[in-house]
């Protein structure tokens, strides 16, 4: 089994974050891998990383970064492949400055930006694009979507439940 999403985070301590998409790709039953590279300590090795990435089989790229979060960015630089940043909260602006660093990429070199710490959505957003092209997927995904859905009619269900003296249903 070949990996087909890539998990890139700029440190170790950004894993708690980050493993929200790993358990995503478990659940959807989707080959990935998961490594540290630093845009500033490892440079070389990021762009070594990008460049063959494509080649090696990955179609989407999920990378976590916290403070001045350049990694995505270097990333989409190298690459043709899709690149999905995560901002990490974690610096004294609580991840607001990793959210500009993704946001503001120059014409020609986009980052699909989710939340702060939101890799959970990246993970959803990854699967999305592979589904365009795997049939067995999408409807994987959309009996997740639907398992969703369900959730909040039980929530619901239970919420009538509740009583509260001025509750009026």
């Amino acid at each position: 089994m070949k990996p087909i999403v890539s998990i890139i985070m700029g440190s170790t301590s950004d894993l708690p974050v980050m493993e929200k998409a790993a358990k995503f790709f478990d659940e959807m039953e989707i080959p990935f891998e998961i490594n540290a590279l630093s845009a500033h300590r490892t440079p070389d090795a990021v762009e070594a990383f990008a460049k063959g990435a494509k080649e090696r089989g990955i179609k989407v790229i999920i990378a976590g970064a916290g403070m001045a979060a350049a990694l995505p960015g270097v990333i989409a630089a190298s690459t043709t492949l899709p690149v999905i940043g995560v901002p990490v909260k974690g610096s004294t602006l609580d991840g607001v400055d990793a959210v500009w660093s993704m946001l503001q990429m120059p014409p020609g070199i986009p980052v699909a930006t989710v939340a702060i710490n939101g890799a959970l959505n990246a993970g959803i957003l990854a699967v999305q694009m592979l589904a365009l092209a795997d049939e067995a997927l999408a409807a994987k995904f959309a009996a997740y979507k639907n398992g969703l859905r369900k959730k909040i009619e039980k929530a619901n269900e239970e919420l009538k439940e509740v009583k509260f003296q001025y509750k009026c249903n």
